[in-house]
């Protein structure tokens, strides 16, 4: 996550079908973009405020880019007691790691780097088995540990933790539970893609309308592949198509998901996927997950969590292929 660029600005939208009013917000956060509409009766500046002082907590947990975060300093071999934004990322993490069989990691962090897609963007060209296997062996959950005070423990102390495939999900949840706070009744919130909405669009008087990316490698054009009704409910995508890196010598493509189990990036059919959950940190890391486990394998597992709902877009030799869960609403 990078530090906050938080530039905001506000206005009053009214329905025209109805007297119900929205205000928005829109700015920079995590590294992202960050866009809020509400209907809760609060003053800009004030609203404003009290989020960024928000942001500003979750950076100073769990921020890679920020050398004085949590995360940074564990990450450097100090031991500190964390608080509870990184106890909760933390805690979920757990959960997902051990649902997933190791294929969502936090610890893959030494991976990520070593592929270039770490904070200082430096990269080996081509990982030889000796530093495959070294970093491996800095690599899994299970040889971390959170006690019961808070104090994080790692078996050594070059793991590197990093919460980049969750802790967008974690902050959007973070705001939701804030705008409730304030009396907000219908909102959505997006943060780089990851959403979460509560009651019904001022513009519709129905659900709130998400569109999923198609997965184009192509920066500059975004087409909308689907959409999808989204209330009371949070939706991630996750996808390879745009964030990759090429060995200049080798003209070898790396992507931006490593599987924490083997150390190599993958490389599968699988473009895209999107997960609905209850909450947005579910949503986030699973979409993850899904990005790094088989579809077969994905499948059974989202088809065994009533909570849970997925969309999968794959690559074919006609084009473009979907998947979806029994429960998806299309």
């Amino acid at each position: 996550m990078r530090f906050i660029l938080f530039i905001t600005f506000s206005f009053l939208i009214y329905s025209c079908e109805s007297s119900s009013k929205s205000y928005s917000l829109s700015g920079f956060a995590l590294g992202t973009s960050l866009n809020i509409k509400h209907d809760a009766e609060i003053d800009d500046d004030d609203l404003t405020f009290n989020i960024d002082g928000l942001l500003m907590k979750i950076n100073k947990s769990m921020s890679t880019y920020q050398l004085d975060s949590d995360i940074s300093k564990i990450n450097a071999g100090l031991e500190i007691q964390v608080d509870s934004f990184f106890r909760d990322v933390f805690i979920e993490s757990s959960k997902i790691w051990k649902l997933t069989n190791g294929a969502f990691d936090p610890t893959v962090g030494a991976l990520v780097n070593a592929y270039g897609f770490g904070p200082d963007k430096k990269f080996i060209n081509e990982l030889s088995d000796i530093q495959l296997d070294s970093l491996l062996n800095i690599t899994g959950w299970n040889k971390i540990n959170l006690n019961k005070d808070g104090f994080l423990s790692k078996s050594n102390k070059n793991i590197t933790l990093d919460f980049n495939a969750i802790a967008k999900g974690y902050t959007v949840d973070v705001i939701s539970k804030y705008l409730e706070s304030i009396g907000a009744k219908n909102y959505l919130i997006e943060i780089g893609g990851e959403v979460s909405a509560k009651g019904y669009s001022p513009k519709s008087n129905g659900p709130w309308k998400i569109g999923i990316d198609s997965p184009e490698p192509n920066l500059s054009k975004r087409n909308i592949y689907t959409t999808y009704n989204l209330k009371d409910r949070s939706i991630a995508t996750s996808g390879n198509y745009r964030h990759f890196r090429i060995n200049k010598k080798t003209g070898k493509k790396y992507v931006h998901t490593i599987d924490p189990r083997t150390g190599y990036p993958i490389q599968s059919q699988i473009l895209s996927t999107s997960v609905t959950a209850k909450d947005c940190i579910s949503a986030d890391a699973w979409a993850t997950s899904l990005m790094v486990l088989s579809l077969d394998d994905g499948k059974v597992l989202i088809e065994n969590d009533s909570d849970l709902e997925a969309l999968w877009i794959t690559s074919t030799e006609d084009g473009l292929e979907s998947f979806y869960s029994s429960g998806w609403m299309k």
